[in-house]
Order: C-alpha cells, then structure tokens, then sequence
C-alpha cells in the first residue's frame, strides 16, 4: 500500500470513528443533553428564531429543535441497529451455510435470495410497509424480511473466496471437522469484510428510515425521529428552510460517518490475516 493510499485510509478510519463514537455517546447520554423535553408544546414560541434558551430555535409546535435533534441521534440509531442487527443474525448463517456446503443446498438457498432480490428492496419494503400499516415497528420489519437476501449473497461471495484458500485446505487435511472449519477459519477470516459490510451499510439502513419515516410509513410525530422532523418542516421549507436543513445535516453526518469508518476498516488482501 502507497503512503498516500495509508494516509486516507487512516484519515477515513480516524474521521469516521470520530463521527459515529461521537453519535452514539449523544445517542446514549440524549436524556441528559436534551435542554428541554423534545415532546413540550409550547405554541406561544413556535418558529421562534434561535436564542440562548433555544439554540437552534422551535418548530411549528414550539418545541425545541435542538433536544429533538438530539432525542432523535438515540431513535434513529437504535432502529439502525436493531434492523441491521436482525438482518444479520438470519443473513450470516445462510451466508455461510451457503457458501460452505455448495451442491443442493446452496443452490435452493439461492434460488429463494434470488426471488427476493428479483424487486428493488426499497420499493418491496414500502410496499410490506404500506400493507402492514404505517408504524416504525412494521417498517423496521419490512426491512428485515427484504434485506437479509442481499446480505446473505455478499457473505456466500465471501465464504466461496475463503475457502479455497491454502490454509483451509490445511485445516481440512489434519483433520478438522466442518464445524471448526466454519467457525475457527471461515467465520473468523470472514468476520473483517463483514465488518466493512455493516458499517457501510447501516448509513443506508439509516437513510432508508428516515426516508419511510418522512413519507408516513414509518415513526409516526410526535416521535423524536429525523425523517419525522423533515416531514414536519415540509411547509416551511422556503419560509424557515433551518427546519429541515437542521435533521438533514444529522442524517449525512451520521450516514457519512458510518461510510467513512467503513472505508478505513476496509485493507488490502495482502494483509488480511490468515488464522
């Protein structure tokens, strides 16, 4: 690797990390960092401009958008974690079963990822969504039944380049059973582009949310959530355009931070370690 090329994958890990440490700290503290209670109404003071009291000033209800912004960092990345956590606890051992076991097996867990990957994900989860009926939980559901597939796909790709490698057949020639071959080699040596994977796209689970939230598929006002607060501001928007430029900030932050720390952890074949 180049010094330059070093450089910026530092840069990129340092900024990164920075960015999503510092959203997850507000995420968790948000109950002691909020001045006001994000859900107070307060209407003698909506649209009130900025003011030592109220930092970023009050939306249309006279609440204060900086403790919203601040309430929602906690909602929104909860949700984030809570889908991508669920994706890959089905995705991984598909993936790796998949990727590992070939023949038969392989082939019908294919097939059934392929059915799923046949409709754009967003369009199938806003259509589960839009059945189901508009409420966070069924949209963080309509994301888990969707995105699981594309996952698992990419994790085969993963297990399939592994397992060819010098050190596997290795492990196989002592001796080793497929079950220690798929936890102590595959998992471990694939546990690094996984990583990558996750951190990558969690900006674009979060994108997605706030995306649904602020179409009316998903959290529903007076929730504390960024796409709520977009679809709030949406009168204003030429009148008070901070309304909506305030949670818009926070979410390419946020989905610019996890991308950024995804590219830094990202490293050249060479390096990987073979364990």
């Amino acid at each position: 690797m180049s010094h330059t090329a070093s450089f910026w994958r530092k840069a990129s890990l340092w900024t990164g990390g920075i960015i999503v440490m510092t959203a997850v700290l507000v995420g968790l503290f948000a109950p002691y960092l909020t001045p006001t209670d994000p859900l107070l109404v307060n209407i003698e003071i909506r649209l009130s401009p900025p003011s030592p009291e109220y930092p970023l000033g009050t939306d249309h209800l006279g609440r204060s958008v900086l403790s919203r912004l601040i309430a929602g960092t906690r909602v929104s990345l909860f949700y984030a974690l809570l889908v991508l956590g669920a994706v890959l606890i089905i995705s991984v051992p598909i993936g790796l079963v998949a990727g590992y076991v070939g023949g038969r097996t392989d082939q019908v867990l294919m097939r059934i990822i392929d059915m799923v990957l046949a409709f754009p994900s967003l369009i199938l989860s806003l259509a589960i969504a839009g059945l189901l009926g508009p409420s966070l939980r069924n949209l963080l559901l309509a994301f888990v039944l969707v995105w699981w597939a594309g996952y698992a796909r990419i994790i085969r790709g993963i297990v399939l380049q592994i397992k060819e490698r010098d050190y596997i057949m290795a492990a196989r020639a002592s001796g080793s059973t497929h079950a220690q071959i798929l936890l102590r080699h595959i998992a471990r040596n694939a546990a690094r582009p996984m990583l990558v994977l996750a951190s990558i796209e969690i900006g674009s689970i979060l994108l997605s949310i706030s995306g649904l939230s602020f179409l009316g598929l998903g959290a529903q006002p007076p929730a504390p959530e960024w796409g709520v607060m977009l679809n709030d501001s949406r009168p204003y928007m030429q009148t008070i355009p901070r309304l909506m430029l305030m949670p818009g900030l926070a979410i390419m932050t946020v989905v610019m931070g996890f991308n950024l720390l995804g590219e830094g952890l990202r490293q050249p074949e060479s390096q990987d370690k073979q364990w």
